[in-house]
C-alpha cells in the first residue's frame, strides 16, 4: 500500500494529485525551485523538498534530484504529474531501482510511445526527412519527439523557413523537456484534435474512457476542451476507440494514456501517444464520474479494473484560464494575482490562490474551469457565466476571450469546431466586452466619492469644467466626462445616456436605458481598477517626458531571459521588416522578437542569458529615410 507519495511537478499539477491523495489518507510530499519556495503546491503538501535553482533544466527536469528527494522525504511512491518527467523512461527506471512505487506505465510503454517519431514507426508511420522536403510537401509541421503543450512546434508554409524552425524547435524543446529531438510532418490545416482517454491495469483491462475534443488552441496549445467530442459519426468514434485500444495492447500498456487523433474529411490522422494523465482529464472524470488519480494509484498498487468500463452521463466542458493577452499575440502577463475568487458549482484546479505571484519561470496557465450539465448547451451556457462570474485581479488573463469563444455561434452550436478557430475569430473574439464602456463609467465615479472623502469639495456655484478620465482595457480606451451636482452626485457627460444613481468608492449604480445596473469597484495603486469582470488601467492625465523613447526602438514585450540573437548580428548591420533578430523565452515559450521596419540596427542591448523586465530596450532599428517627393 502507497502510504507517502511525492509529486515530481508542480502548480495545479501538484496540487490536484495532492486533493486525490488526501482523500485517499496518503501522505504527500512536494519538490519546488526557488522560484516556486512560495507556491501553493508548496503549501499544500505534507512536506516539501527544495531543488536549488530556478530554470526546469535544473530543477524540475533534474531525475535524479528528485529521487533522491522522495529517499529524503520516507516516500514510498512517485507520481510525476503530467509534465516534465511524466514520459521519461529512463527517470521511471531511476524510480523504480530506488525501490519506489512508479505511477506510471513500464518503462518500456514510455519507450515505445513518449517519443513521437518511435510511435509513428510502431504503427508503421513514417515522418518526413528534414533534408527532403519540397515545396509540394508544404505546409509542414516541426515537432518535438518529446514533451507536448504546444512547445517545440513550428508550422512552415516557405522552404526557406524550414532550417530556422528547424533550429529554434529544438531549442526550445531542449530548455522545456531536455530533449531537443525534433521531427517534420505533413500538417493538415483545420483539423479537429480528439484524443481518447485509456485506463489500463496489470491483467490486460482496457479501458477507453469515450472521447474529448480540444480543438480550440492558440501555439498548438489547448484553450477549451470537452468530453464527450460532438457530432462525430459513430463508426469514426468506433474506429478510433478501437485504435487507441490496438495501440495500448500492443505495448502492454498499463495505466492512464491518451491517444490523440486529428480529424479531418471524415478520416482520423494518429498523432500521438501521451504516457500520461492529460490536463484536460477533468472532463472525462465529471462525465464518467472516476477519479482518474485514484485509479492511477490503485493499478500502481496492483489492483484490477472491474471489466466493465464505467457508463458516461452528461456532458462537461473545461476552460484554461491563462495569464496573456490574446489581443497582443497571447504574450504571457506576470504580477500579483490580488484576488481569485471562483463561484460555487464549478470545479477548480489551480496553482494559485489570492495574493501569489504568477512568474517567468513557468507556464502562465493560472487555472481550470470546468462544470458539467445534461446536455452540451447547458455545459456551454454554464461555463461561460461561471467565468463572467469569476473575480480574477492581478494580471491580464484571457477570461473575456474564454467567454466570447464559448458563445461564438462556431462554437455554442458546435457547426465548426477545427483547430483554425483563433485564426478565423481572434479580431472579433479581443474587441471589448460588452459593458466595457459603463465600467469605465464606475471607475471614474468611484475614483470621484474617493477623492470626495479624503479632501471633500463638490459643487460650485461656478460651474467649473468637467472631469475627465480615460481608461484602457480590451477593445481600446473609453474616456469619461463628469460633474458634481448640487445633491453630493455627480452628471455624467460622456458618453450619454447614463444617469448615476449612487456613486461610493467600492460601488456604483448606473441607469443606462432605463436599466439600473451595480457595479463592484476596487482600484489599486498601479492604476488598475478592476470593475465586476472588467479589468482597466487610469491612463494619466500628461505623459510623462521621460518615458518616451526613441523611433524605432524595440522593447522587451514581456519579462524572460534572452535565449538568442541572430547569428553575426551586430551594430550598424542593415536590417529588413520582420527579419528575426533576437529571441525571448518567458514561460517555457520562445517568442522572436523582430524589426519592426527595414533599416540600420544602431544599437543592440540583448545578449543572451540576460534576464529582462517588460518594457526593457532590446535594440534599436533607425529605419530608412525617404526622400520627399519633388513638387
Amino acid at each position: 500500500m502507497i502510504s507517502r507519495l511525492l509529486v515530481a511537478n508542480r502548480g495545479e499539477i501538484a496540487c490536484r494529485v495532492f486533493r486525490t491523495c488526501r482523500d485517499l489518507g496518503v501522505s504527500t510530499v512536494a519538490v519546488y525551485s526557488d522560484a516556486d519556495a512560495g507556491a501553493l503546491h508548496v503549501r499544500e503538501a505534507d512536506a516539501a523538498v527544495r531543488l536549488p535553482g530556478a530554470a526546469p533544466s535544473e530543477t524540475y527536469l533534474r531525475g535524479d534530484l528528485i529521487v533522491k528527494a522522495a529517499l529524503a522525504a520516507g516516500a514510498d511512491a512517485v507520481h510525476p504529474g503530467y509534465g516534465f518527467l511524466s514520459e521519461n523512461a529512463d527517470f521511471a527506471r531511476t524510480v523504480i531501482d530506488a525501490g519506489l512505487v512508479w505511477i506510471g506505465p513500464p518503462p518500456a510503454a514510455i519507450e515505445a510511445m513518449a517519443s513521437k517519431t518511435r510511435a509513428k514507426e510502431l504503427l508503421g508511420i513514417e515522418p518526413l526527412d528534414p533534408a527532403r522536403v519540397a515545396e509540394s510537401d508544404l505546409p509542414v509541421l516541426v515537432k518535438a519527439a518529446a514533451g507536448g503543450g504546444g512547445r517545440g512546434m513550428r508550422i512552415v508554409r516557405e522552404l526557406a523557413d524550414l532550417a530556422g524552425e528547424l533550429e529554434s524547435a529544438s531549442a526550445e524543446a531542449a530548455s522545456a523537456f531536455g530533449d531537443g529531438e525534433v521531427f517534420v510532418e505533413p500538417y493538415v490545416e483545420d483539423g479537429r484534435h480528439v484524443e481518447v482517454q485509456l485506463l489500463c491495469d496489470a491483467h490486460g483491462t482496457v479501458w477507453a474512457l469515450g472521447t474529448r475534443d480540444c480543438s480550440l488552441q492558440r501555439r498548438h496549445q489547448k484553450v477549451i476542451e470537452e468530453a464527450p467530442a460532438p457530432g462525430l459519426p459513430a463508426a469514426l468514434e468506433a474506429s478510433l476507440l478501437d485504435t487507441a485500444v490496438r495501440a495500448a495492447k500492443a505495448v502492454g500498456y498499463v495505466g492512464a494514456g491518451t491517444v490523440e487523433f486529428l480529424v479531418a474529411d471524415g478520416r482520423a490522422h494518429f498523432l500521438e501517444m501521451n504516457t500520461r494523465l492529460q490536463v484536460e482529464h477533468p472532463v472525462t472524470e465529471e462525465v464518467y464520474g472516476v477519479d482518474l488519480v485514484a485509479l492511477q494509484l490503485a493499478v500502481a498498487e496492483g489492483a484490477k479494473l472491474p471489466p466493465e468500463t464505467p457508463a458516461p452521463r452528461g456532458h462537461a466542458i473545461e476552460a484554461r484560464l491563462y495569464a496573456e493577452d490574446p489581443a497582443r499575440g497571447w504574450a504571457p502577463q506576470t504580477g500579483a494575482l490580488r484576488l481569485f475568487d471562483v463561484p460555487a458549482g464549478v470545479r477548480l484546479d489551480t496553482g494559485y490562490a489570492s495574493g501569489d505571484a504568477i512568474g517567468v519561470h513557468y507556464d502562465p496557465m493560472i487555472a481550470k474551469l470546468t462544470v458539467h450539465a445534461p446536455t452540451r448547451d447547458g455545459a456551454v451556457r454554464k461555463l461561460a457565466r461561471a467565468l463572467e462570474r469569476t473575480r480574477i485581479h492581478g494580471p491580464v488573463t484571457n477570461r473575456d476571450l474564454l467567454v466570447a469563444s464559448l458563445r461564438h455561434p462556431e462554437y455554442a452550436t458546435a457547426d465548426r469546431l477545427d483547430t483554425g478557430f483563433y485564426d478565423r475569430n481572434l479580431p472579433a473574439l479581443t474587441t471589448a466586452p460588452e459593458g466595457a464602456e459603463p465600467a469605465a463609467v464606475a471607475a471614474a465615479l468611484a475614483a470621484a466619492s474617493a477623492r470626495r472623502g479624503r479632501f471633500g469639495g463638490g459643487w460650485r456655484n461656478l460651474r467649473s469644467q468637467d472631469e475627465t478620465r480615460t481608461y484602457g482595457g480590451t477593445g481600446g480606451d473609453h474616456e469619461v466626462r463628469y460633474r458634481p451636482t448640487r445633491d453630493g452626485g455627480y452628471e455624467v457627460t460622456a458618453p450619454e445616456g447614463v444617469r448615476v444613481v449612487a456613486a461610493a468608492p467600492d460601488r456604483v449604480s448606473l441607469e443606462t436605458a432605463g436599466v439600473v445596473r451595480h457595479f463592484d469597484v476596487t482600484a489599486y495603486e498601479d492604476g488598475t481598477v478592476h470593475v465586476g469582470g472588467h479589468r482597466l488601467t487610469a491612463r494619466p492625465r500628461f505623459t510623462d517626458p521621460r518615458e518616451q523613447t526613441a523611433p524605432g526602438s524595440l522593447l522587451a514585450p514581456m519579462p524572460g531571459t534572452v535565449v538568442r540573437v541572430a547569428d553575426g548580428l551586430a551594430v550598424g548591420d542593415a536590417v529588413t521588416a520582420g527579419q528575426p533578430l533576437l529571441w525571448l523565452e518567458a514561460m517555457k515559450m520562445e517568442h522572436r522578437v523582430t524589426a519592426p521596419a527595414s533599416g540600420t540596427l544602431t544599437a543592440l542591448h540583448a545578449a543572451p542569458g540576460r534576464q529582462v523586465e517588460v518594457g526593457a530596450l532590446l535594440a534599436v532599428v533607425r529605419t530608412e529615410e525617404r526622400p520627399e517627393a519633388q513638387s
